[in-house]
């Protein structure tokens, strides 16, 4: 079928390619020879805007005398003569940056270069988008690409370990948006879903982010709050060179940090051959301070069934290399190759001292009412584990998740007098391993507990005796292996012919063939001789800490170490005896098979000088297989189940844009998109703790999501690098995808009173809100960044909770970023302030068990002073607040969980140098 759809395009391209046509080819690019994206070229009566690498395509052109106007935010305009003769024309054209105002010109520092470029490109953008450009991530005290997101309008990151690493857009949760590199999908290391991990993306490989809002026909559709697109770096057209050099401090692990990049690139073989060269690497030693809880409604009140004090210690490494290759045949015909290679190492040891079993305490009155919310249980289990791994050179003794991302790309661009066609194939795989991760607990039932909940903000249980942790029993020791890929292998084709003075049709397809599959293996070994009975038996440190970031009296206690449980001989059939637990690593065991084929049809009509209009539709059809395995706890078998699914989505979208004058621009989308469920949702699996007396379970019924979406936005533009935009947005969504956990539940096969975990399609929903923007630079160097996002949303068939009026899962009602800076020909400086309010995050059988994200509040700031044009020292200061990650349960005051993790400091060089 692909051939055949490739031997129709060679058909049509044919008839004309010998057609003679006059046609200007043209790059624009700064004074020192980087590309200017966006800009917008006008030539006679006919308009063309420049892509990514500054280049531009303008036909249909009448031979001889033309004039060629080039205008671009923050440069100063230029306007040429030009004799054109029949067929390709080729032509540099070269802008000035500096602006002129009152009869002074205002000098650009590479701060508002940046962000002159990210707006010229949101300007000359058909659709609603908002671009943040690499000099302006480079200018944020950012090390990687979703803490750069978080400051773009609309847009809050949930965090893991102190990194922002899943993008909400919209009040759209992570799973309904989509991330793409140079527009392919980036495929998804994690274990059971197709989230982009955005803390493995380092800031120093994009040149540009692009968010778009309200996707056209010939982007992909599964984009229902948006889609994020990274665009890598282009090649220059002359010898570049930059790099930095730096350290740091994290302030919870006192341990330094350590950076390094560079970026190489040139063109060659008289400009034939362009390469840019670029890679990263980060070392950082941290780590949290967590608690959780879980809360129940019990007859003596609200009180905690189960409460961890955990201490996470972690090492992350990160290692990245891309190359970009473009080698121009001629003026018309250019061919391509990227690559790209992502490496993190987390290794992480964790200490949990868990207190649970308080639910059965006070069903049995084994307690005593303190008073004040304090109580003593006298039958609380306890239980002391410890997270490693093997002692090897590799995995040092920690939990080593090994992720890797590799992704390469060809890819050419063709002009046919009138028919400009593109492709790109693309493949790419996305890993994670987690090799010989090891587990020692020590739980007791039976022990002396006090409880206080008199600030249920910070609830705490402890054993009354913290020494009578020694004399906790041996629970188990574990091993486990993990290894989960996602492989993807894609196609585009996509074609531009003008069908008149004022109109362009736009046609094309894609193929997306995606293998996801996880692999588990998990043993649980007795030691043969007895000599491990409790934790007195075995080598033990203290990791409590008076400075604690929860609170001094969270004493989290003794533990064996890292090393103790690392140095096991788990292999030495004389000392331990392993088994394999097939209920522990069964259930996780999948593959599932993505396939994707799409087509689209859209016209782009300048209906006149102000008015364009983009219309299309576009069409996906997906066809997915899926093997996973369900366990019989009675007969301790398993069975093998494999589903199909098929569909098809139409999927039509209008875009207007209006320039009511040269700067300032009305948008007005209507759009439909889709979002697919995660690949292990759809498993048909049954995973059961009989510990925890907790049961998961797949949903191969789960239908895809699917949303109309309507967009309107008014942009004003600022000579003097600037933006004030307004708009509002309103979706529709149906069988959105909520994850629902239910207590008490009874099932027939597991059990009574379990804590039930299901993924569900919900009704309908309706998300709406607006949006508020205003960016400029004020007086003698000072400047202002100000967006502020609100959402509301409304859901209707939740199980078990229609006749309430619940919010969305991931909708933050109020979004607000700002930043205030100062910049002269030598000192930068800034102080960035993001703030995002709380939200649903998972919905319970009833309000009380809903689980809630809440408010973020973050400080950051960053500065640097030019020595020389060439370099530069630079400081930056992240989450000056100390926020924590916390979730509460139904009420804001009851915790769930909070995580602290404390500032970082950054300092280094960072030099630039260019052949101009």
């Amino acid at each position: 079928m692909l051939k055949d759809y490739f031997k129709i395009i060679l058909l049509l391209m044919a008839p004309l390619a010998g057609i003679a046509q006059s046609t200007l080819v043209g790059t624009v690019s700064d004074e020192n020879g980087l590309a200017l994206p966006g800009a917008t070229v006008k030539v006679n009566e006919k308009a063309a805007i420049s892509n990514n690498e500054g280049q531009f395509f303008v036909t249909g052109l009448q031979t001889g005398a033309v004039k060629v106007l080039i205008s671009y935010i923050g440069y100063q305009a230029i306007e040429e003569s030009m004799n054109l003769s029949a067929g390709v024309n080729n032509k540099k054209f070269t802008l000035q940056s500096g602006v002129v105002l009152s009869n002074e010109v205002i000098v650009l520092g590479d701060r508002l270069k940046g962000q002159a470029k990210a707006l010229n490109q949101q300007k000359t953008n058909a659709n609603i988008t908002n671009i943040v450009s690499a000099d302006q991530i480079g200018r944020f005290p950012d090390a990687n690409i979703g803490d750069a997101l978080k400051r773009i309008p609309g847009i809050t990151m949930q965090n893991d370990q102190g990194e922002a690493r899943n993008i909400i857009i919209r009040g759209m949760a992570p799973q309904l948006n989509s991330v793409t590199l140079n527009g392919e999908r980036i495929p998804s290391a994690e274990g059971d879903n197709r989230l982009v991990q955005m803390d493995l993306v380092p800031s120093d490989m994009i040149q540009t982010i692009e968010v778009n809002k309200a996707v056209l026909p010939n982007m992909d559709a599964d984009a229902i709050g948006g889609s994020v697109n990274l665009v890598t770096r282009k090649a220059p057209s002359d010898l570049r060179i930059s790099g930095t050099l730096g350290s740091g401090v994290n302030m919870l692990s006192k341990k330094p940090i350590y950076t390094g990049a560079f970026v190489l690139g040139n063109r060659i073989l008289n400009d034939k051959l362009g390469f840019v060269l670029s890679g990263s690497y980060n070392n950082h030693n941290f780590g949290s301070d967590n608690t959780e809880a879980v809360w129940i409604d019990h007859d003596n009140g609200v009180v905690v069934d189960e409460l961890d004090i955990r201490e996470y210690r972690v090492q992350r490494v990160r290692r990245s290399l891309s190359a970009n290759l473009d080698y121009d045949f001629s003026p018309n015909h250019s061919i391509g190759f990227s690559a790209m290679y992502n490496w993190r190492d987390d290794w992480e040891n964790r200490f949990r001292m868990r207190v649970s079993q308080l639910e059965d305490a006070f069903d049995d009155g084994d307690f005593t009412d303190i008073g004040n919310g304090v109580y003593d249980i006298s039958a609380g289990r306890v239980e002391f584990q410890t997270k490693g791994g093997i002692g090897n050179d590799r995995v040092k003794n920690r939990r080593l998740e090994d992720q890797r991302v590799w992704n390469y790309t060809v890819n050419g661009n063709h002009l046919f007098n009138k028919l400009h066609a593109t492709w790109n194939v693309t493949a790419a795989k996305a890993s994670e391993e987690r090799p010989n991760e090891r587990y020692i607990s020590f739980r007791q039932s039976g022990q002396n507990v006090r409880l206080d909940i008199s600030d249920p903000e910070y609830p705490l249980a402890l054993l009354a005796n913290p020494a009578d942790n020694f004399g906790i029993e041996l629970n188990e020791i574990t091993e486990q292996y993990q290894y989960t890929f996602d492989q993807d292998l894609n196609a585009k084709l996509d074609f531009s012919l003008p069908y008149s003075n004022s109109g362009v049709l736009k046609f094309g397809g894609r193929y997306r063939n995606k293998v996801k599959d996880r692999e588990l293996e998990f043993f649980e070994y007795s030691e043969l001789a007895g000599s491990i009975q409790t934790l007195a038996d075995v080598t033990t440190a203290d990791y409590s800490d008076p400075n604690y970031l929860v609170g001094s009296q969270y004493a989290v206690g003794n533990f064996a170490t890292a090393e103790y449980l690392g140095g096991l001989d788990l292999s030495n059939p004389a000392l331990f005896e392993g088994e394999s637990i097939p209920e522990e690593w069964v259930p996780g065991t999948y593959n599932a098979n993505e396939i994707i084929t799409a087509g689209y049809l859209m016209v782009d009509q300048q209906i006149s000088k102000k008015l364009a209009v983009i219309a299309g539709v576009r069409y996906e059809q997906t066809n997915i297989d899926y093997t996973g395995n369900i366990y019989n706890l009675d007969d301790e078998t398993s069975t093998e189940d494999s589903r199909s699914n098929a569909y098809g989505n139409f999927l039509p979208g209008v875009h207007l844009k209006y320039d009511g004058s040269e700067n300032r621009i009305f948008r007005l989308s209507w759009t439909n998109t889709i979002a697919r469920p995660n690949y292990f949702d759809l498993v048909p699996y049954a995973n059961f703790s009989p510990q925890d007396s907790e049961l998961e379970r797949g949903n191969p019924d789960l239908q895809a999501t699917t949303s109309s979406n309507f967009d309107v936005m008014i942009e004003q533009y600022f000579k003097s690098i600037g933006i004030f935009s307004v708009g509002g947005f309103y979706k529709d969504i149906d069988n959105f995808i909520y994850t629902q956990t239910l207590q008490n539940y009874n099932d027939p096969q597991f059990g009574n009173d379990l804590e039930y975990t299901l993924p569900r399609n919900g009704g309908t929903a309706k998300v709406y809100g607006g949006e508020v923007a205003f960016q400029r630079q004020l007086w003698k160097g000072l400047g202002i960044y100000l967006n502020y996002t609100y959402t509301q949303s409304s859901t209707t068939g939740i199980d078990e909770r229609e006749d309430e009026n619940l919010a969305l899962p991931g909708t933050a009602e109020h979004m607000f970023n700002a930043s205030l800076s100062y910049e002269n020909k030598k000192f930068v400086a800034r102080a960035s302030f993001n703030y995002a309010s709380d939200y649903i995050d998972e919905l319970g059988g009833e309000a009380f068990e809903d689980r809630f994200y809440d408010k973020q509040l973050f400080l950051d700031v960053n500065a640097s002073y030019a020595f020389t044009p060439s370099l530069r020292l630079y400081f930056e200061g992240n989450n000056l607040t100390n926020q924590p990650l916390r979730y509460y349960q139904g009420v804001q005051s009851r915790t769930m969980q909070m995580e602290y993790y404390n500032a970082r400091y950054n300092f280094g060089l960072k030099f630039d140098l260019n052949k101009n």
